[in-house]
C-alpha cells in the first residue's frame, strides 16, 4: 500500500522563503520513496512524502518549525492511494 504524508504550515508575515528553505533542510530518519515540497500564496509551505506502508504505519513526519517561524501549529493530513500510475 502506499501512504502519503502531508505537512502544510502558513509562515509568519514576511518569512515564507525562511519557511521554504527551513522545511526543504529537515531529514528525515529514513527516506520515504517520494518526497515533493511545494509553495503557495500567503507563504504557505506543503512537504508530501510517500511511503510503502500500511495505513495506520508509524512513519516519520517533519517537526513543527522553530520558534516564530510560523503563524500557526502545522496541519497534517495521511491518505492512502486508491488508483496507481
Amino acid at each position: 500500500m502506499t501512504v502519503a504524508l502531508m505537512w502544510e504550515a502558513r509562515a509568519a508575515d514576511g518569512r515564507g522563503g525562511e519557511l521554504l528553505a527551513w522545511a526543504r533542510e529537515q531529514r528525515l530518519p529514513r527516506p520515504p520513496v517520494r518526497r515533493e515540497t511545494f509553495r503557495a500564496p500567503q507563504d504557505r509551505v506543503l512537504v508530501i512524502t510517500w511511503w510503502d506502508a500500511d495505513f495506520d504505519a508509524d512513519l516519520p513526519e517533519l517537526p513543527e518549525p522553530d520558534g516564530d517561524l510560523a503563524t500557526r501549529a502545522v496541519h497534517r493530513w495521511r491518505f492512502e492511494a486508491v488508483d496507481g500510475e
